[in-house]
């Protein structure tokens, strides 16, 4: 998502490209229950980054259960969302306490984030809040949990050309980097951070593991810039094709990589490459390309069963019916030029009648 390489691969796809295995033997990698490897990670990290749900249905709903468990509701005081404009963070703040909130303005959070496509539209960050809201329910002030806004606080209205919203776009890294500075770190306190994989990658691939400047990621600037130590955790894709016993793991698992052969095995990435180190993308030609070991790049895989198996979110048809939302939508992806995904491919036949 963005636009950090515009001359390459667009982000978005990269975010769900997953980090393939290729000729390795089988290994001794073995599941384990997610819940107890998120809350261990959390005795000796302050953050814990688990796969934004983007739409995920089997991702949202490990989401769900992370937050209605009662051992993770002792342990965590923040969750720090992808989904989610910073300029309604009291917004949140009063909904997750219990307060009444106008449903017009709630859905401003995640309908007004600095993406343009219907990434964040579906049900699912609202349903976050919800989970949140309904355990805060039943705890005192200071025990409940706050859910932080991670997008740049963008005022779309302000935003005329395609240069203003690139700006916001540029933020998506530095901005909620600070934000977990501010209201995690220096107030110690523990945050689960809900993020897609390339805002958690260690190294960007594309520029060829570099992770200074443009190459910044979330998690490489709060461990390189903000002192932190984060468990990070990607998405398995695929892993029973490579690994026959995959097949009978539990869904959802977790994969611990250090200490693995599937650790030990190199990122595989073969798209091109630029080094971003004097801030021009300048491309980096093949026998210069670096590796990076899987252990290196994450803490761990969330497998979540075969892909075939997984199903995705779509937007409400009530929404989808409505010409304003319709009208706002396609006018934002037109202004940005976003042309990887139509209002369909959310929507099916409904958009197009509201137009």
């Amino acid at each position: 998502m963005g636009y950090r390489f515009p001359a390459l691969i667009p982000v978005w796809v990269l975010l769900l490209v997953p980090p393939s295995i290729q000729d390795i033997a089988q290994a001794q990698i073995t599941p384990s229950e997610p819940l107890a490897v998120v809350l261990g990670a959390f005795t000796t990290r302050h953050i814990v980054g688990i796969p934004d749900p983007h739409r995920n249905t089997a991702t949202q709903a490990f989401l769900l259960a992370l937050i209605r468990d009662q051992r993770f509701q002792a342990v965590v005081n923040d969750i720090v969302v992808e989904c989610g404009n910073a300029l309604h963070q009291d917004v949140a703040d009063r909904f997750v306490r219990g307060e009444d909130v106008p449903h017009d303005a709630l859905r401003r959070i995640w309908l007004d984030t600095t993406q343009a496509q219907p990434g964040c539209d579906t049900p699912q960050p609202e349903e976050t809040l919800r989970a949140v809201r309904a355990v805060n329910a039943s705890r005192r002030r200071e025990q409940q949990i706050r859910v932080l806004l991670g997008d740049p606080p963008i005022r779309w209205d302000d935003v005329k050309t395609k240069e203003d919203h690139r700006k916001w776009i540029g933020m998506r890294e530095t901005f909620p980097a600070e934000v977990v500075q501010r209201e995690v770190l220096a107030k110690h306190r523990k945050a689960l951070l809900v993020y897609g994989v390339g805002h958690l990658w260690r190294k960007n691939p594309q520029a060829n593991f570099e992770s200074a400047g443009m190459a910044a990621s979330l998690v490489s600037l709060l461990e390189e810039t903000h002192g932190a130590r984060v468990f990070n955790v990607g998405l398995a894709f695929d892993l029973e094709k490579e690994r026959g016993n995959v097949a009978s793991w539990p869904a959802p698992s977790l994969v611990v990589l250090r200490g693995t052969d599937l650790g030990a095995a190199p990122v595989a990435y073969d798209g091109p490459r630029v080094s971003v180190q004097t801030g021009q993308l300048t491309p980096v030609p093949r026998d210069q390309w670096r590796s990076m070991r899987m252990e290196d790049q994450y803490d761990a895989l969330l497998y979540l069963g075969p892909r075939t198996s997984w199903s995705y979110a779509m937007v409400s048809p009530a929404l989808c019916s409505d010409p304003q939302y319709v009208q706002m939508r396609t006018g934002r992806m037109a202004l940005a030029e976003w042309k990887s995904d139509r209002l369909e491919d959310y929507c099916g036949k409904a958009s197009r009648a509201a137009q």
